[in-house]
């Protein structure tokens, strides 16, 4: 899917001098304007659970680019392309059907800016009804990670709380704050608290982990750099990652969180500071934070939408500086580590709770400021820390429902062969945390974020029936697995032989046929348009273009498309059809009609 829509946030950073808005950008981000702008010669991308690796790299050879970098244990990928086609390449790639997503490497900004000097009082800490919750949990034994510019990590009111980090930029150990807005955001999230000085952090004796994803003075990050530090957060043990950055449109970012959650971490994340409703969806692997006064009213700077989980003071909070000094910052990137530190607190009053009955708690135990349970301003209400922590060391019915999943397509007694794409369905009382593919028992991928698909290669099988079955997962550890799905496998190789002998490199490409109209006709009114391919392997994509324009495309060997020719004009038109098969190999037909 192409990633290219605007979650702008307040920004002071003025356009360099011989860039154009929307252009890529080199590897330094240093004074970029506010909006979407990337990294060039790369963009971020995720084969199908199942794709072998083989296949992916002939993929992109076919589009022009190649693996620059796989991000850790993750699935996602860094890839190299030529600059200035990085859109080109996504939007190609984005239509693959193997593909999980492509998108853009997208520098963000800062979700904060400092707003006053002067120390201010802790308003927020008595809103969120923290005092009460510290009487039963002060955080002890988790780990908050600061996805940020950096932690001051030798800030009195931070020292005794950091843990070893890491640079996710340039996989080095230096994560001192480049920009400041790292250590307020720390300050907020874990300041050390009760030592007559300074600020109060909400999660009281949480330690803190500090990931550099920027090594820009500006603050920009981008996602590839985000998706590294949150691996690395979840490999080396934090319970949960802080990204004070709105990243809730990045793919890559949402398919790093899961892998998070599935070692039993949460993801928070800003909304962003543009007041507007970017329109995004929810995604179940991060929890979205918008920003509160001290009136719990949203605050104006704040975005809003149905992606939405929760509200948290973000508007005038003490925290520390850059410096061993303090100031009140306001933004979304204070209102998300204020909830992270709920989280942190939820965490330890109950270390038996899964990423789920966490979750659940900071949604049901929030404050409904605005009178209903669920409003795009506030999510699910603005944290209270009292009441979730009373909800925390009260849930001690644990989920033991089982997801319930399904094998969707293919469907049973389907002739298949190549690369065959494989849809499962996956449900649960709580949440679904992965769904595993296995072919006569043996795995063929296991994915994280729904649509759950599969990219399954039946080139490597004898010819015969293939028994399908998909096992899904949640966070508490409960396994459901679906009813068999038995299919007819059915390869030949380019030489006419069956699949299991020696196979020759597949060379031919499809043959193309458009069945209707037929060629030197009159046309008008609806026309439906028929076209089909056969290949010696497998057709992999048809697409039916007319004047150039594609109009449709599909993955399967024939396709139909209703052409409205009343809206064009009188004279020649042409319909063109490109089928391409599994190797990359393209056929096409052409006929000429008449309005």
């Amino acid at each position: 899917m192409l990633r290219v829509k605007d979650i702008a946030v307040v920004s002071l950073f003025s356009l360099p001098t011989g860039f154009a808005y929307g252009q890529a950008f080199p590897n330094t981000v240093a004074n970029l304007p506010a909006g979407k702008v990337w990294k060039s010669g790369q963009i971020l991308v995720q084969p199908k659970a199942g794709l072998p690796d083989a296949e992916f790299k002939k993929i992109l050879r076919f589009n022009g680019s190649g693996i620059a970098e796989k991000i850790g244990s993750s699935a996602i990928h860094i890839i190299s392309v030529p600059e200035h086609a990085e859109t080109a390449v996504v939007r190609a790639l984005s239509k693959n059907p193997h593909i999980e997503f492509a998108e853009l490497d997208i520098a963000m900004p800062l979700s904060a800016v400092p707003n006053d000097p002067q120390f201010a009082n802790a308003w927020h800490l008595s809103k969120i009804q923290s005092p009460s919750a510290w009487d039963v949990s002060k955080a002890d034994g988790i780990t908050i990670a600061i996805l940020d510019s950096g932690v001051d990590g030798s800030h009195p009111d931070l020292a005794v709380h950091m843990v070893p980090g890491w640079n996710a930029v340039d996989s080095g150990s230096v994560t001192t704050d480049i920009n400041g807005h790292g250590t307020a955001v720390a300050g907020a999230a874990a300041a050390v608290t009760n030592n007559a000085s300074g600020v109060a952090g909400v999660a009281w004796n949480a330690k803190i982990m500090p990931i550099r994803i920027t090594n820009d003075a500006g603050g920009y990050a981008y996602w590839s750099d985000v998706a590294r530090g949150l691996n690395w957060a979840a490999d080396n043990g934090a319970d949960v990652a802080n990204l004070s950055y709105a990243a809730s449109d990045s793919a890559t970012v949402i398919s790093a969180a899961q892998y998070m959650r599935s070692k039993g971490g949460l993801v928070l994340v800003a909304a962003g500071n543009a007041g507007t409703d970017p329109g995004l969806a929810d995604s179940v692997n991060l929890i979205a934070v918008s920003a509160t006064d001290a009136n719990d009213i949203k605050a104006s700077f704040s975005n809003y939408g149905k992606y939405i989980d929760i509200a948290a003071p973000g508007v005038s909070i003490p925290t520390t500086n850059n410096g061993g000094t303090y100031a009140a910052w306001y933004g979304t990137s204070l209102a998300t580590p204020v909830a992270a530190g709920v989280v942190a607190l939820i965490q330890a009053a109950n270390p038996k709770l899964t990423p789920d009955n966490v979750e659940k708690i900071l949604k049901s135990s929030a404050d409904k400021v605005s009178g209903v349970s669920f409003d795009p301003n506030y999510g699910y209400g603005r944290v209270n820390a009292a009441n979730a922590i009373k909800a925390a060391i009260n849930t001690v019915s644990l989920d033991t429902q089982a997801p319930a999943t399904a094998v969707l397509s293919p469907i049973a007694g389907a002739v298949v062969n190549g690369l065959v794409s494989v849809a499962v369905a996956a449900s649960d009382n709580v949440a679904v945390n992965q769904v595993s593919l296995f072919a006569n028992g043996k795995l063929v991928g296991t994915d994280g974020v729904a649509p759950y698909q599969f990219s399954w290669d039946t080139s490597i099988l004898a010819n015969g029936n293939v028994t399908l079955t998909a096992s899904a997962i949640d966070s508490a550890e409960n396994t459901g697995s679906s009813a068999a799905v038995t299919v007819s496998v059915q390869n030949q190789n380019a030489t006419g032989g069956s699949a299991g002998n020696t196979a020759t490199a597949d060379l031919i490409a499809p043959m193309v046929n458009i069945s209707n109209p037929v060629n030197g006709t009159k046309v008008s009114g609806l026309v439906a348009v028929s076209v089909s391919a056969k290949d010696n392997v497998a057709v992999a994509k048809v697409q039916i273009y007319i004047d150039t324009k594609l109009v449709a495309s599909t993955t399967s060997s024939s396709l139909s498309y209703n052409w409205n020719a009343k809206k064009t004009s009188a004279g020649n038109h042409s319909i063109k059809v490109i089928a391409t098969d599994t190797s990359g190999n393209s056929g096409t037909a052409s006929i000429q009609v008449t309005k």
